[in-house]
Parts: structure tokens; sequence; C-alpha cells
């Protein structure tokens, strides 16, 4: 029985990573092991960051906060735990919206706080 194979398929294959590399320098665009290993490096590290985006977009909200609490003499841990006790249900992303574009109401919820 003669050796069958799917030319087509493969090489759909093989444009589709091809067209990802797409813009890489030297030979990682157009020779296809290197693209290959490229393109699934460049997979992986997408995958991994897009949780990681989630992590550094926390950590900047809280640094805001921080930033805006101390402004009113009061730390970031007082003051979320303040939050907690008088049932203020803000998440950091609003929170740190308010510390940096609405200081004034920033500041009313820091009296609130207090």
């Amino acid at each position: 029985m003669p050796r069958s194979v799917n030319s087509v398929a493969k090489r759909a294959r093989r444009k589709k990573v091809l067209k990802q590399a797409k813009g890489y320098f030297g030979r990682r665009k157009n020779v296809w092991t290197v693209a290959k290993n490229a393109v699934d490096k460049a997979m992986q590290y997408s995958y991994r960051d897009r949780r990681v985006k989630k992590r550094t977009f926390r950590s900047l909200w809280i640094m805001r906060i921080n930033a805006g609490a101390r402004q009113h003499g009061m730390s970031y841990s007082k003051f979320m735990g303040g939050l907690k006790a008088n049932n203020i249900d803000l998440n950091r992303k609003v929170l740190a919206d308010l510390a940096m574009n609405h200081p004034e109401a920033f500041e009313a919820i820091v009296n609130k706080v207090k």
C-alpha cells in the first residue's frame, strides 16, 4: 500500500504559523523550524502574561490607593480595614480611580472611614 501524505493540510499548518511569525526578525519570520519555536514561545508568554496583567493592575491600584490615603494621614491597611468595618463595598479599581481623578470624592470616603 502506498504511503499517504496530506500535503494540503501540512502546508496550511505551516502557512498559519508563518503568518503568526510575520514581523519577527531574521530567520524567525520565514524558516519553518525557527518560526515554529518562536511562535510557540510567544504563545506561552501571551498565555502567562494575560494572568500577570491582572496582578500588575491590582498592585498599581493598591499603590494609588495607598498614596491617596497617606495624603490624608492614613495607611493603606487602616483605610481598607475601615472600609470593611463601615460596609463600604468599593473595589480597588474604583478606589484607585477616585484617588487619581476625583480627590475630593476620595477625601470624603477617607473622612467617613476615620
